[in-house]
């Protein structure tokens, strides 16, 4: 071969060779495939909340227990009376003062019903709010004429002793009269039912926090003076997170259990005590005003918490802090204290 033909062929092989160089140094193309097309956003599914009691928050059996009607029961408070039977029981208690300076209650069986709950005296005028906020059966002993009138306005259900609702009512030897008239609420219950009256409804409930607070308690005792002839006394009990209570001096307890009456929160309202009326002895009936707002200081976990209330006439009242963010109460069983516009609470 000649020089010229070794030269061109010399210089084919440097050209083939610089050619697979650069094809090698070249990125490889890369795959491209589009996104997957999303119909819809994929959402996964909550497990529902267990059913839970309107009233304490607690857990219950079942959405049908917690539709049950609670049984709304007006139970006195004068030293006759005490100690009271199941009060302790009761999800809700409202204490306002009566005749003579006396408390007496309205007790929201709804959770917890004992056999039996008394002793029951009459109603008030602070029940034409309570009853119905709570959608409760109105369980009482008779009123005052005017007291009477207006309970029959309101469309209460009405199962009054002295109405003619005989059968769930009985009186213990035990004790005198007119302090010895009880309950039986199984047959109450069913004589609300045989009266045609709905036994289910759809509650509203209290709002609750379910977590406790921890913290030094703020609060350790709490005395609320209704008057000369009743005073109250809440102290804070931190092994069990709860408030027992005392009446003018001494332990309150429920005659039923013999344990002293507690609560997880004491609510205190400050609400207007309006007079109408004066019986024979000179002592002053109230129209207490449990609808619009007031005052209102909370009590849990050994903390106090102060805000506004606020009331309509179908629904358990709502509490709302001074900056307007919602005040929560803790789980379980709720004392209302409701007390005069003017009213004192001393706190230790």
């Amino acid at each position: 071969m000649s020089g010229g033909f070794r030269r061109i062929g010399v210089l084919f092989v440097v050209c083939l060779c610089a050619a697979v160089l650069v094809s090698c140094s070249r990125p490889p193309a890369q795959l491209t495939s589009a996104w997957p097309r999303a119909d819809a956003e994929r959402t996964v599914s909550r497990p529902p909340l267990p059913a839970r009691w309107p009233y304490t928050g607690l857990d219950a059996s079942s959405e049908s227990a917690i539709s049950r009607r609670p049984l709304s029961v007006k139970i006195e408070n004068s030293p006759q009376a005490r100690p009271q039977i199941g009060i302790n029981s009761a999800d809700v208690v409202y204490e306002t003062i009566t005749e003579g300076g006396i408390t007496r209650f309205n007790c929201i069986f709804h959770s917890k019903v004992p056999a039996t709950v008394g002793p029951v005296r009459s109603a008030r005028l602070s029940d034409l709010w309570v009853v119905p906020q709570y959608d409760a059966l109105f369980f009482f002993s008779g009123a005052s004429s005017s007291v009477n009138a207006r309970v029959r306005s309101a469309g209460l259900p009405d199962l009054s002793e002295d109405a003619g609702v005989s059968r769930p009512y009985w009186r213990s030897r035990e004790r005198s009269a007119p302090h010895n008239l009880m309950l039986d609420t199984v047959k109450a219950r069913a004589e609300a039912k045989a009266r045609g009256l709905a036994t289910t409804a759809r509650l509203e409930p209290l709002a609750f926090d379910r977590r406790s607070l921890e913290s030094t308690p703020a609060v350790a005792r709490i005395d609320i003076p209704f008057s000369p002839a009743s005073s109250v006394t809440w102290v804070y009990d931190a092994a069990s997170g709860t408030y027992l209570r005392s009446n003018n001096g001494r332990e309150h307890r429920d005659g039923e259990t013999g344990q002293q009456v507690r609560a997880d929160n004491v609510v205190v309202m400050w609400v207007r005590y309006r007079p109408v009326s004066r019986d024979k002895v000179g002592s002053t009936t109230y129209d207490i005003e449990l609808g619009g707002k007031g005052r209102v200081s909370i009590f849990r976990d050994g903390t106090r918490f102060d805000g506004e209330w606020r009331a309509g006439p179908d629904a358990p009242p709502v509490f709302r802090a001074k900056d307007g963010t919602p005040l929560k109460l803790a789980v379980g069983r709720t004392w209302f204290e409701v007390i005069p516009l003017d009213g004192r609470v001393i706190m230790r």
